[in-house]
């Protein structure tokens, strides 16, 4: 079995594949303080949970965007699982050509997204995640990699609200049936939700407007279902879009 990692700013997603197929998956928060050793324990309890044995995990790859946490989850890999991970960065093969000013700005779940969409679905696209940030990425059908768009996520927005204006709540993120409120809940809850569908479609279509090209638009990261439902533009909903680049980059590099 193959472990792939993804460690994001809010969270860090394990997803353990037996062949092309994902057996299980975990979302834990992604804590820089944990130790190897924490992580180990607590990956060890999630793995017994699912009924996963620790031996069958015979590889690991990971992608970070979160320096000061990577090394601890190397650690851990090592340390209770004997396996030496692939680092998704310089030096390993993508396929992708960067036509980033600076490559080294790109962060690795971009191109993992790029690399696991161009493969699932063929080009040219916009992948959209829907992280701590929300981020838009234009790959051609040469696997050229073209650049992209950095919004804040819509947590972001929403705490924000909640700690800048004194009598607003916090508020979960849902689709309201109405776009005009009745009450401040539900009137934050549909500018929060439409607004960053809003926002979605508004980028994606400005972005095939620049490129002089339609794309398929595919929509992942944890808010990819609730948000791509809403809009006009996205074509695809993946939320294991991470997960599968993981997988096929660690196969092109084996």
């Amino acid at each position: 079995m193959l472990l792939v990692v993804d460690i994001g700013n809010t969270n860090a997603v394990f997803g353990v594949y037996e062949g092309e197929k994902i057996k299980s998956s975990f979302r834990v928060a992604s804590d820089k303080t944990k130790t190897s050793d924490e992580l180990g324990i607590l990956f060890g309890q999630l793995l017994e949970y699912k009924n996963i044995e620790r031996s069958d995990i015979k590889a690991c790859i990971i992608s970070s965007v979160v320096p000061p946490m990577t090394p601890n989850v190397e650690e851990m890999i090592n340390d209770y699982f004997g396996l030496e991970p692939i680092i998704v960065g310089p030096g390993v093969k993508t396929g992708l050509n960067i036509k980033y000013e600076n490559p080294k700005e790109v962060g690795a779940d971009r191109i993992v997204n790029a690399v696991a969409a161009l493969n699932l679905y063929g080009g040219p696209l916009i992948v959209v995640d829907f992280g701590t940030a929300t981020t838009f990425c234009a790959i051609s059908e040469k696997w050229e990699y073209l650049g992209g768009v950095v919004c804040p996520g819509v947590g972001i927005s929403a705490e924000a609200l909640f700690e800048r204006a004194s009598k607003l709540p916090r508020v979960e993120i849902i689709r309201t049936e109405k776009i005009i409120g009745k009450n401040t809940v539900s009137s934050m809850q549909a500018g929060l939700y439409y607004g960053y569908v809003g926002q979605v479609d508004g980028i994606v279509r400005r972005m095939q407007q620049e490129l002089g090209w339609e794309a398929k638009v595919v929509a992942t990261g944890g808010l990819a279902k609730l948000l791509g439902e809403g809009s006009e533009t996205v074509n695809i909903i993946n939320p294991t879009l991470t997960l599968d680049g993981l997988r096929l980059i660690y196969e092109l590099n084996q």
